[in-house]
């Protein structure tokens, strides 16, 4: 018999021998006609990774020099939009106000699935106006004196930092990407916000600094986690909210030089026309960073 013949045989004898008792089949023969008919579900099998990777987005932006000046134009328009409302229609009228554009500027970053530059920033500076009436409704309708709104509002920070790290094992903005983390996040936001309303207001009133030399202040001790963080090796996490924190009262400060009548040791500008002036400059920075892309993160971050 030829060498073929017998291979063939000794083949068939095998996959004889391999038979499912269940179907009658041979197992080569199963394996073949799968391998046929049903081909591998790649793309089913990763398509729940991609999913996660969507909703798992870091929701804020990439921290530029970009960012700072946006902040900082927020916290100043923030600080001259609660002055100007307070004063044109009250202070109960305008926290209403301010409390529902609140509102609905943080839900809707909420409802966004992704980083959306106008949508973020739309949220800061709803949070700017908000957090200022806040801090300013303590002091004016309740008249706390604006040491214990800040000492009020250090602990309050303090506490959101201890319950976020707590929680999350982390501060780091680059790990927003869970609801849970971008709650601790703009809570974090609003308390910055309202402490550095009511510490500007302090060495600026009851320190009796002025507002000029609150700026001049404020704007050293924001070079030392400048300072720290470039040359002597600071965490990352501790300069960024160091500086964050100092932003607004260096921001609420400049909008009340500014703004502020002689007879209060400021320019005289007006409240109401520095806010105008400052919304038109956010619309172009926002507008320009979102165009160019720079506010971007470049990387999707993990889960946590």
């Amino acid at each position: 018999m030829p060498a073929d013949r017998i291979g063939d045989r000794g083949r068939g004898d095998l996959e004889q021998a391999i038979v499912d008792r269940r179907s009658g089949e041979s197992v080569v023969w199963q394996a073949a006609r799968r391998a046929t008919s049903q081909p591998p579900r790649i793309g089913a099998r990763h398509a729940p990774v991609h999913r996660r990777r969507r909703r798992n987005r870091v929701k804020v932006p990439e921290i530029t020099i970009w960012f700072w000046v946006a902040k900082l134009l927020t916290t100043a328009m923030g600080e001259a939009t609660s002055d100007f409302l307070a004063h044109s229609y009250g202070p109960i009228v305008a926290g209403l106000v301010g409390a529902l554009v609140f509102a609905g500027a943080i839900s809707l970053q909420f409802w966004v699935r992704r980083y959306v530059t106008w949508v973020y920033w739309l949220a800061v500076a709803m949070v700017a106006v908000f957090g200022t009436m806040a801090a300013d409704g303590l002091h004016v309708e309740l008249h706390i004196p604006y040491q214990v709104t800040t000492t009020m509002y250090i602990v309050g920070l303090a506490a959101v930092f201890a319950v976020w790290y707590w929680s999350e094992h982390t501060l780091d903005i680059h790990s927003i990407n869970t609801p849970r983390r971008e709650f601790f996040y703009w809570a974090t936001v609003l308390a910055t916000f309202a402490l550095g309303t009511a510490a500007g207001d302090m060495t600026a009133v009851t320190l009796h600094l002025g507002y000029f030399s609150s700026v001049i202040l404020f704007a050293i001790l924001i070079l030392i986690p400048a300072v720290g963080y470039r040359w002597l090796r600071m965490n990352e996490v501790f300069a960024f909210w160091f500086a964050y924190v100092l932003t607004r009262p260096l921001g609420a400060s400049v909008a009340d030089w500014v703004g502020f009548p002689h007879s209060r040791g400021g320019l005289g500008l007006g409240s109401g026309t520095f806010a105008w002036l400052l919304s038109f400059l956010i619309v172009l920075c926002v507008g320009y960073i979102g165009k160019t892309g720079k506010d971007r993160q470049r990387s999707t971050a993990p889960v946590g």
